[in-house]
């Protein structure tokens, strides 16, 4: 250590490394460590350790007067290497810190990086005295102070909500207008943040972008991880989609959405890490202390593997809670993100492996008072034992609705008795939801995602095509519930064509017409194909990414005019859920299901597996206060089957009924009075809401 800079004893808080105008104060977890080696590195890399000094129970710390932001460091670690009792201490392997918040790049495969000897016998038992520094990344010290000038999050509650997820390279990757495309700065250029802005987007929910790796066997395939479920630091932005060095760019980033009024959310992964199971490398968390950073088995030697990546962490241990919280609360702070949408979140959940309403993870994130006010979204499922939670998570959590992909899907491919299961849907799966306090945005609906096909590829393929995955398209799931309409994949067809663009249209209008919040995939609103792939997590190449050459201008239109129509009736957009219960103001039920014949849906009509119609009145909860935005009524028919004559309820006297919405028309939403009856196209949505008589004088 040069004489400029001074060893002292430091804090054990807060974790990580933390500059504070006179040095650098270093504090890490480890409980079962002997010691701790504090990596320095200079300019030309050159590596200089130091014992941290202090033990503060389980934290290790020093603080190094003389230290500036920028410096480079990491970790060596030592303590007992016995695989069998979960110890896997290995000194010569260069560990990143956990609470890193920026790292110089990403670790370069060799058998360096693993603690053990790939190709011994003994397997991962044996010991590999390598040094795996010269294929790690560094860790460096940051300044997070930011000017955020007159910043102001946007705030919107779920019932105002749009969710836009997209991915930050795929977003911009092949727009040549765009400077530095795949990065933050170009998410928040001017074209996006106007394609978004134009069609109605509120928050826009980001695939991973906490710094994570690419798999090895995808590197040696000639292949990328391009969706990100693979972390390797909580606190740090991937230094992938950034131009320079500094972490502004996400600030900046976040500073450009909210001036344009758009939410940030952040799909992140605090179920498992990029370390995989016992066979896999030794990056941070396995060489600082194994035993109470992951779930082991019984037989110790082993790892937990609910998420189906080889390892998930333990949050029974109250220092890995710790940093999962301290890391969001560093995303929501300094960064200044609007929410989370939480991976496999039962993992989360889960106390001596089971899941709990009442774990840890849940009573830690609702009592926080930073936390407690930003979005939070659940993936409700993992691939444990009773892993599937759909509903079960506690308010504020929100939770992705596979139900509604699933059966929204099945009801336009025409498959039998799915009318009474669509009903549930577009009333906001109540059965799931409605307990507890929840709201009816609780349900997040989509029919998309970045997991299985895109919307295009979801009228044009039976089947999917992940060839170019390398893996004998044996990956992906098999359950697409998609529909090719005859002609597996692109068609010059023109009757074929207007086919599928009808069935999009549906497919999206009966996203944006059901009650909870709406999510859709970027490039839906384009006519983005992944050539048949519903599993592009290593196509970081056009198969990922969106094509904005190719974009649908007509299904463009389509897709601002249906989100402004949601935008428009407050009764697409309530908090309460409905219940067909009796209003005190008009004693009119707040929802109505009815036949073709307009007389009410019986039991019969309900389960008649050839049903393919359904036609719903909706009005504002019952219950509704006073100074919430109202409306009169909405009348909307979904119609998988042929076409059919439908009577429309009477309406209010001095009023009636206008055609708003008509996906069987090439201008869909072009408003035309309406009849007490209204013929109903095959294949189509149509929405019908109340205006003024107009008499003649």
């Amino acid at each position: 250590m040069s004489a400029a800079l001074s060893l002292t004893a430091g804090r054990p808080a807060p974790l990580g490394a933390s500059f504070d105008g006179g040095g650098v104060n270093f504090a890490v977890f480890s409980e079962h460590a002997s010691r701790v080696e504090l990596c320095l590195f200079d300019a030309a890399g050159r590596e200089t350790r130091i014992d941290l000094p202090e033990r503060d129970g389980h934290v290790w710390h020093g603080h190094i007067a003389g230290l500036h932001p920028g410096q480079r460091y990491a970790y060596r670690v030592h303590g007992p290497y016995r695989p069998e009792d979960g110890h896997r201490f290995n000194p010569n392997k260069l560990l990143l810190d956990p609470y890193a918040r920026r790292l110089t790049g990403h670790p370069r495969w060799n058998d360096a990086l693993y603690g053990y000897r790939p190709g011994d016998p003994l397997g991962d038992v044996s010991f590999d005295a390598r040094d795996s520094a010269p294929f790690m990344p560094r860790c460096v010290v940051t300044d997070p102070a930011f000017s955020w000038g007159d910043d102001r999050a946007p705030a919107r509650p779920l019932s105002e909500t749009v969710i836009y997820e997209a991915h930050v390279k795929g977003m911009t990757a092949q727009r040549s207008d765009i400077a530095h495309p795949g990065t933050f700065q170009a998410m928040a250029s001017d074209p996006v943040l106007d394609h978004l802005t134009r069609l109605g987007i509120t928050a826009i929910e980001l695939l991973p972008v906490q710094a994570f790796i690419n798999d090895r066997f995808l590197v040696d395939r000639g292949l990328r991880n391009y969706w990100g479920y693979m972390t390797m630091g909580f606190f740090a932005p991937d230094p992938r989609y950034l131009c320079g060095d500094s972490i502004a760019e996400f600030q900046q980033m976040v500073a450009r959405f909210h001036a344009a009024g758009i939410e940030v959310i952040l799909d992140v992964v605090y179920n498992h890490t990029a370390e995989g199971d016992q066979l896999g490398p030794t990056l941070n968390f396995r060489g600082l202390d194994n035993a109470s950073y992951y779930r082991l088995t019984e037989d110790r030697r082993f790892y937990v593997n609910d998420a189906g990546t080889g390892n998930v962490l333990n949050f029974d241990n109250p220092f890995v809670l710790r940093m999962v919280m301290d890391s969001l609360r560093y995303w929501v702070q300094v960064m200044r993100v609007d929410g989370f949408r939480f991976d496999l979140a039962p993992v989360l959940a889960r106390t001596g492996g089971m899941f709990s309403a009442q774990a840890p993870f849940f009573q830690a994130i609702r009592q926080d008072p930073v936390l407690a006010q930003v979005k939070l979204i659940a993936e409700p499922w993992d691939i444990g034992d009773d892993g599937y939670q759909l509903g079960n998570f506690p308010a504020p959590f929100a939770e992705w609705n596979d139900r509604f992909r699933d059966q929204i899907r099945s009801f336009w491919r025409g498959d039998a008795g799915l009318t009474g299961k669509l009903a549930k849907r577009i009333a906001g799966s109540s059965a799931r939801f409605d307990r507890d306090g929840r709201l009816a945005t609780s349900s997040v609906n989509f029919v998309t995602a970045h997991d299985g096909f895109t919307l295009m590829d979801t009228v044009s393929y039976a089947h999917k095509h992940n060839d170019a995955n390398g893996e004998d398209n044996r990956d992906g799931h098999d359950h697409n519930l998609s529909d090719n309409m005859g002609t597996e994949g692109p068609s010059r067809d023109p009757a074929l064509t207007a086919r599928r663009e009808r069935r999009r249209r549906n497919l999206l209008a009966t996203l944006m017409l059901s009650q909870g919040t709406p999510m859709m995939l970027a490039g839906d609103e384009l006519g983005n194909s992944q050539q048949g792939n519903n599993n592009a997590y290593c196509q970081d190449n056009p198969i990922g990414w969106l094509d904005w050459g190719r974009a649908d201008r007509g299904f463009l239109t389509f897709c601002r005019a249906l989100i402004a129509f949601r935008r428009a009736h407050p009764i697409l957009r309530q908090r309460r859920f409905l219940h067909s219960q009796p209003r005190p103001q008009d004693g009119l039920p707040d929802l109505f299901w009815r036949r073709a014949d307009g007389a009410p849906m019986e039991t019969a009509d309900w389960t008649d597996p050839d049903l393919r119609l359904l036609a719903v009145e909706k009005r504002m909860a019952s219950g509704t206060p006073d100074y919430a935005a109202r409306e009169g009524a909405l009348f909307l028919v979904f119609n998988a089957g042929e076409a059919t004559q439908v009577r429309l309820p009477d309406p209010p006297p001095g009023l009636r009924w206008q055609r708003a919405l008509d996906t069987a028309r090439p201008d869909a939403f072009a408003a035309a009075p309406a009849g007490a009856s209204e013929s109903i196209a095959a294949d189509s949505v149509a929405a019908f809401h109340l205006s003024p008589e107009v008499r003649n004088q």
